[in-house]
């Protein structure tokens, strides 16, 4: 399909027309929009959302053992996270929130990713390398950000987009509406990928907004929105295969930013400190447990002659390998309590170098052994 056939099937749609490639059973039921990739391709990409879910299984339980601190679940937002990814370039600009551990999966995780759910700041410092930005807590913060990244990439003619992922909370957010209005005035190379999974921690997505989709949002600020699903992995693939086409060579020559809106479900907690029974039935988990992203993929390779029970039994015990080595690897770093003082500020206020002493000198008197035991 040409550049721009694509963007008219993709762009030419309600907001609240949800688009979709494969149906919860894995069949494709809009073959033209059905991605032609590599074989390798594709199974490359089942075995990074494979990867994803066991990383998420497996970092609970080490959240849950004392050995991890506050960790946000991703199960249910695979097809998302892999499927928008594997569509951009490895030079395009990648922040999230804090939940999109796919999309860091998608891009190569290094090892250090661990460490900063260990604690340590090095494992934020580690994504610069893959092109992402670090990790961030706060609501919406990095939208603006992201903007101003894609400006100064257009400027200087840097052919790279900018994609922000957040979550369907930060849609409340005045950050979010700021940077979809300077956007879409100043025509940045951003796609804006709202990964709407129903739940603001207890919220639920009616009380975010009275409008009919989060996708509709972009046309006040004077572009595009989409709606797909987001559990499907080759629906987020040419959504936003189409999204960074018209941001870096549009068809009616004026390059143009994206909301993508993927509707998809938190299958768990919000976060390890969260209780969802508290909030919501788990009736309603598991009528979406049914368009679960994996199992409609793994059908779709299934029914291409693509995967075999085999080849799945070899992914299984390679993601087990390759998990068991950087969980191993990360806990053997051993934290340096100075480095809880670097970065805080450009230049050290008085009663910040008061308490780096304070720990200097009960590090003398009494040895590092002494500080993790009191802590």
């Amino acid at each position: 399909m040409s550049q721009a056939s694509l963007e008219s099937v993709v762009f030419d749609r309600a907001p609240c027309d949800q688009l979709q490639v494969l149906d919860t059973d894995g069949n494709v039921v809009s073959p033209e929009l059905e991605p032609v990739l590599e074989d390798e391709t594709l199974r490359a990409m089942y075995r990074d959302m494979r990867f994803a879910r066991r990383f998420d299984e497996r970092a609970i339980s080490l959240q849950r053992q004392g050995r991890v601190g506050t960790y946000a679940s991703l199960a249910g937002q695979e097809g998302s996270q892999i499927g928008s990814t594997y569509a951009l370039a490895d030079a395009d600009l990648l922040s999230y929130q804090y939940r999109e551990h796919g999309a860091v999966i998608a891009r190569g995780l290094p090892w250090e990713y661990l460490l900063y759910w260990l604690g340590h700041e090095a494992g934020n410092a580690a994504l610069a390398d893959l092109e992402i930005f670090p990790l961030n807590i706060s609501i919406g913060a990095h939208l603006p950000h992201v903007v101003g990244w894609s400006w100064a990439a257009q400027l200087k003619d840097d052919d790279r987009v900018g994609v922000v992922h957040f979550g369907d909370g930060a849609t409340s957010e005045g950050d979010f509406h700021e940077a979809l209005n300077f956007a879409g005035v100043f025509d940045t190379p951003t796609i804006f990928v709202c990964n709407n999974n129903q739940w603001a921690i207890s919220v639920p997505r009616k009380a975010q907004t009275a409008s009919q989709t989060i996708a509709q949002k972009a046309h006040a600020y004077g572009f595009e929105g989409v709606q797909v699903d987001g559990m499907d992995p080759l629906a987020c693939y040419v959504v936003t295969q189409a999204a960074r086409a018209k941001a870096l060579e549009p068809t009616d020559g004026r390059a143009r930013p994206t909301l993508i809106e993927a509707v998809q479900y938190r299958y768990g907690a919000h976060t390890t400190a969260d209780d969802p029974s508290a909030y919501r039935d788990e009736a309603e988990v598991e009528r979406w447990r049914k368009r679960d992203p994996i199992d409609r993929f793994e059908s779709y390779l299934r029914g291409r002659d693509l995967l075999d029970d085999g080849q799945i039994e070899t992914i299984e015990a390679n993601i087990e390998s390759t998990l068991s080595e950087l969980i191993e690897r990360a806990e053997a770093v051993t934290a340096d309590p100075r480095a809880i003082f670097e970065h805080v500020y450009d230049t050290p206020t008085q009663r910040l170098e008061r308490q780096r002493k304070t720990l200097e000198q009960y590090r003398a008197e009494h040895g590092d052994e002494r500080l993790l035991e009191d802590e």
